[in-house]
């Protein structure tokens, strides 16, 4: 996705910082500018220089491909570069690492819109029953999870989870403001919505930490935990946009079947 914009960078500026619920005060103190010389690039009246950018930007907590953007506006050249998955080396080959490690328990990841961008032998095979029509290409994980013909119908808790799923995307689209994130949240917000979940009797002792994932499978029912990684200081688009999702089972009997079902798929 090339990084464009037709916006002046003061307008940006100020979206960023009101997107971070900054005040002008505070942000010049943090990035060492008066706050009237603040004001002026935000109104127009004054054009930051390329280090101005970047400490605004750093300051903000602007993700790098909205960083380029703020360069442009600027009228400077894109500061990060924006490669293919394939072409990230060694940081691809840590992605696959985790992945490959986390065996036999499922883990994948993903760029920012959620589209699959490498996942191991254990979640290929939860995502191999979905309907071809769901799963594009690109294979966007949110969506073959909550549609109705995608893994919705095996999930025991889905209104539970598709709430959690919900306030996630809605949460990380007003952080980022990345491209294609609203879309997708209204097409999610589309589905029909499940009726309530089924009281359990007892709960289980995982209850109280997290929300799980209760997936019913043909070796039975999987309760799941997970966790998300990304990387430390990235200064590529693509790295900085990629996060790894890995699910843990959270009782001993998940954990059995998550063996048996990897052991069964090979």
């Amino acid at each position: 996705m090339t990084t464009t914009t037709t916006e002046p960078v003061g307008v940006l500026v100020r979206r960023w910082r009101e997107r971070r619920r900054r005040s002008q005060l505070d942000v010049s103190l943090a990035a060492e500018l008066s706050a009237r010389h603040l004001s002026c690039i935000e109104t127009g009246r004054a054009n930051p220089s390329r280090d101005m950018v970047r400490r605004l930007c750093e300051e903000l907590d602007v993700p790098l491909r909205e960083r380029n953007a703020l360069y442009l506006a600027a009228g400077f050249a894109p500061v990060h570069r924006e490669r293919a998955y394939a072409d990230l080396g060694a940081a691809r080959a840590a992605v696959e690492a985790v992945l490959t490690g986390h065996e036999p328990n499922p883990a994948l990841a993903v760029n920012v819109r959620w589209e699959l961008l490498a996942a191991n032998r254990a979640m290929e095979l939860f995502l191999g029953d979905i309907a071809a029509d769901v799963t594009g290409p690109p294979l966007n994980v949110l969506r073959a999870t909550l549609h109705p013909d995608g893994l919705a119908g095996r999930i025991r808790n889905l209104a539970q989870w598709r709430a959690h799923v919900l306030r996630r995307v809605r949460r990380q689209l007003d952080r980022t403001s990345a491209a294609g994130l609203a879309e997708l949240l209204a097409e999610l917000e589309s589905y029909p919505s499940p009726e309530p979940d089924e009281p359990r009797d007892g709960g289980s002792p995982h209850d109280d930490l997290v929300v799980p994932l209760r997936l019913s499978s043909d070796h039975g029912d999987l309760a799941l935990l997970y966790t998300t990684t990304v990387f430390g200081s990235p200064r590529d688009v693509t790295l900085d946009e990629i996060a790894i999702e890995t699910f843990f089972p959270a009782d001993a009997g998940t954990a059995a079947t998550l063996r048996a079902i990897l052991a069964g798929g090979r």
